[in-house]
């Protein structure tokens, strides 16, 4: 390792990270480029994103370190905070309009979801989110093809901690806040209760069946714990969707 740089967490499906002064860098995927071009649009529409830097002399990925403390050390988040991340989601969903798409069969994409139609970050979740000066979300290898629904319920779902052993009153509270922060319509309201069963339930699948098929890191985040911890939510986020419904639409 360089005498100067300082191993980071996180990294489970990009490997290892690293941070030389204010740069974080890490492998180097098939879309990278087009994911670092992604990044520079969306800076050049006024969304706060880590400045991409291209790759560095071994070529890694690298791209701005941004300096604060992760959301997740702060969940449950308060309304106020929920109310300006999901300010800060649909930004970056209205600015993702209009750009060009690639071909969904040629990129490959953790979760997909049917007729994708938006850039999305695909991964927006308190882990990463920093908090600071600046509120940044960070580590977009992962972005691709998705829809703004799917991309939405992921993030209301991991934000609002729809987790077993949240209290479903106060969690439908959380919810709201963050949806009426992103200022979401009657329409996107309607359609999200079900959409956050059925991205959870995803994310369980692909823990399982990856525990099943030996395919890592997931296979490993399947047994330290995250296998339980998803299909426990899949389970509360599926029972409680009419409180979610009423919340969302009171």
């Amino acid at each position: 390792m360089n005498a100067d740089s300082e191993e980071l967490a996180g990294g489970n499906a990009s490997g290892r990270v690293v941070r030389i002064g204010m740069t974080v860098r890490k492998t180097w995927l098939d879309h990278s480029a087009a994911v670092q071009d992604y990044m520079k649009t969306l800076r050049g529409l006024g969304v706060d994103v880590p400045l991409p830097l291209g790759r560095d002399e071994v070529g890694r990925n690298t791209v701005e370190y941004i300096d604060g403390v992760s959301a997740m050390d702060s969940v449950p988040l308060g309304h106020c905070e929920l109310f300006r991340i999901g300010g800060m989601i649909r930004q970056i969903h209205d600015a993702s309009e209009g750009l060009p798409l690639p071909d969904p069969g040629s990129w490959t994409t953790l979760l997909p979801t049917e007729n994708p139609d938006l850039m999305c970050h695909n991964d927006l979740a308190p882990w990463n989110l920093i908090l600071g000066e600046r509120w940044v979300f960070i580590d977009w290898d992962a972005a691709g093809p998705s829809t703004r629904l799917w991309d939405l319920a992921y993030a209301a779902q991991s934000f609002a901690t729809l987790f077993e052993g949240q209290p479903v009153a106060e969690a439908a509270r959380r919810l709201k806040a963050f949806v009426d922060g992103y200022g979401a319509d009657t329409a996107l309201r309607q359609a999200l209760p079900q959409a956050l069963a059925e991205r959870t339930a995803a994310m369980d699948n692909l823990l399982r069946n990856a525990h099943g098929s030996g395919l890592q890191p997931w296979a490993q985040m399947y047994n330290e714990g995250h296998g339980e911890l998803w299909a426990a939510a899949t389970g509360y986020v599926t029972r409680n969707q009419k409180t979610w419904q009423s919340a969302l639409l009171a």
